[in-house]
């Protein structure tokens, strides 16, 4: 579809613009019907149950913050930095116990573990203070396990307050954590021992790496699923590997950890998904509220069309005050009501006037049979033939243009326009019909560009409009009169003119001589015209957002009581 009726919609002005939100609006009273108010009042300001609309805003808001709590928990960045963390630091403190036991160690004595050759590794070992949860196991070069901190009594450990953690929690957070840990059990199972590792064998398997020289790290899990951390470093004499120091961490340190970290997060997802929610009710309200008024008046303009033979007109809540798509929406749907308003009364006006229009040919045949029964003789009989004939005629031309001027709108609306020259079409046209204008002796005179003047239309309809107004011009005229045709480009427009010397156009019929069925026509051309050609030649102008327009032409613009020398008939399109 290329051509559409031209609307010119002009929403409510507003000095303000401003977001309108829910029922903010008030419309005037007597504006929105009664059953569109009761609607809203059972509605409320939010209602769920009768919005499918607020439903999914809230519910695709819900997943993806759901979603995005998930993944974040999924990933969890923030236990394995604390793993890398506790690994560095348990190296570190393994090595740290491996210097004390070098720095025991004498230059170049003979050192062994197992007899207590050169160093007391018993003493040694119980004189160290171990953190919390951590395990201390010395091996000889041999990988045999010398010593151990395992069921050693040790010092109570110091607090450090500003280092205490804060391990509070909530029943909801709580309540969400079991969700969660249930969820990743099922995702992504851990494989959990049945037995408690001792500490023994959790450094077993990187006792002979580190007597090899290398410090060794493992990172495992217990029978609760907790981490549990291993490292082993060579301790060293002169450069040789004398014995190995094991530090084993099973005290579940870095789970405490993440669970602080997975509280928090968990308690800001509830703040955001009552947040979410909130903000999410508070768009429904703003979008589904809104159209779900604009459907209802649709509605009930539809049910109420369907019940009465002359309905009430179908009225739309005006919320162009709105500055986004809803207000946007609203707008376009009172200016396509009323631009279907004004088409149905154009509709009713023009089926009052075709009824009018063929009563009168309807009368004349009507009386014409009716004293054909009467007449006797034979002139009379012929004359009222005539007339028959003339009003048979007459009908006929009249049920054409009417069938044509009915069918115009959707035939526009389904023509494919395209680039054609104007001037081409105006210069076949004269050299046609200027034939009949000699035949009448009537002058045509031609003034069209050098130069082409290329227009986007229909090209059909276009002929027909210049048809129309070139044919008029030729009837208005006597023997030795003229007409003319003229264009001229201006700017993003060209004109095309028509004019003729004929009789001129009578001052009060300039603004009628384009509604349908008006017909100003000499005396002698009565009943030969519909009355529709100006009209159809507005309509496919318009069509093509063009004007068009009818004046008198005068001896001078300062006297306009003069006697016209014609008349000019103007046609303005768009390049």
């Amino acid at each position: 579809m290329t051509l559409f009726p031209r609307m010119n919609v002009r929403s409510k002005a507003s000095d303000r613009a401003e977001l309108v939100l829910g029922e903010d609006w008030v419309a005037p009273e007597g504006v929105v019907d009664s059953e569109l108010r009761a609607g809203r009042q059972r509605r409320g300001y939010i209602s769920l149950n009768r919005s499918p609309l607020a439903r999914k805003i809230i519910t695709f808001n819900l997943l993806a913050m759901i979603v995005l709590v998930a993944g974040v928990l999924y990933l969890n960045p923030f236990r394995n930095s604390l793993v890398v963390q506790r690994e560095t630091g348990l190296v570190a403190e393994a090595q740290l116990i491996a210097d004390v036991f070098e720095a025991q160690l004498e230059g170049a004595g003979p050192v062994n573990f197992a007899t207590g050759d050169g160093i007391d590794v018993q003493s040694t070992t119980a004189g160290l203070e171990l953190p919390p949860g951590v395990e201390l196991l010395i091996y000889d070069a041999t990988g045999q396990l010398i010593a151990t901190s395992v069921g050693m009594p040790r010092a109570p450990q110091e607090e450090i307050a500003s280092l205490r953690r804060d391990e509070r929690s909530t029943v909801i957070t709580d309540l969400l954590n079991k969700l969660w840990e249930g969820i990743a059990a099922l995702l992504a199972p851990v494989n959990r021992a049945e037995v408690a590792p001792r500490p023994e064998d959790m450094a077993k398997d990187l006792i002979a790496g580190a007597v090899g020289g290398v410090t060794q790290v493992h990172t495992g899990r217990d029978e609760h699923g907790e981490s549990t951390f291993t490292v082993a470093t060579p301790i060293r004499q002169n450069g040789r590997v004398v014995g190995v120091a094991a530090v084993a961490s099973y005290a579940g340190e870095i789970n405490a950890l993440v669970r602080v970290e997975r509280e928090q997060v968990l308690q800001m997802f509830v703040v955001a998904i009552i947040v979410s929610i909130g903000l999410s009710l508070v768009l429904a309200s703003t979008i589904a509220n809104p159209l779900s008024d604009l459907a209802a008046a649709a509605e009930l303009g539809r049910d109420k069309n369907a019940r009465k033979m002359s309905p009430s007109r179908v009225r739309i809540p005006d919320l162009t005050a709105r500055p986004d798509e809803i207000g946007r929406l609203s707008g376009a749907m009172r200016g396509m009501v009323a631009a279907l308003y004004e088409r149905i009364e154009s509709n009713e006006q023009f089926a009052a006037d075709v009824a009018h229009e063929i009563k009168n040919p309807l009368a004349s045949l009507r009386s014409a049979v009716g004293t054909l029964r009467v007449a006797k003789r034979d002139d009379q009989r012929e004359k009222l033939l005539d007339v028959i004939d003339h009003d048979v005629r007459r009908l006929d031309r009249l049920v054409s243009d009417i069938s044509n001027a009915s069918r115009l709108d959707s035939e526009l609306v389904k023509e494919e326009e395209e680039n054609f020259n104007l001037l081409k079409m105006l210069g076949n046209l004269s050299e046609y019909l200027g034939q009949e204008a000699k035949s009448k002796g009537v002058d045509f005179i031609t003034d069209l560009p050098a130069e082409p003047i290329e227009i986007v239309g229909l090209e059909a309809r276009l002929a027909q409009v210049f048809v129309n107004l070139i044919s008029n011009a030729i009837s208005f005229c006597a023997e030795g009169d003229a007409v003319r045709i003229w264009a001229r480009q201006r700017e993003s427009r060209v004109l095309v003119v028509v004019e003729d010397t004929g009789p001129g156009i009578p001052d009060q019929s300039l603004s009628n001589i384009f509604k349908r069925f008006y017909s100003e026509r000499p005396p002698g051309q009565f009943g030969e015209h519909s009355g529709l050609g100006l009209a159809i030649s507005k309509q496919i102008i318009e069509a093509h957002g063009g004007v068009i327009w009818a004046e008198n032409i005068r001896p001078t613009d300062a006297d306009i009581t003069s006697e016209p020398l014609g008349a000019r008939f103007v046609v303005g399109l768009p390049i």
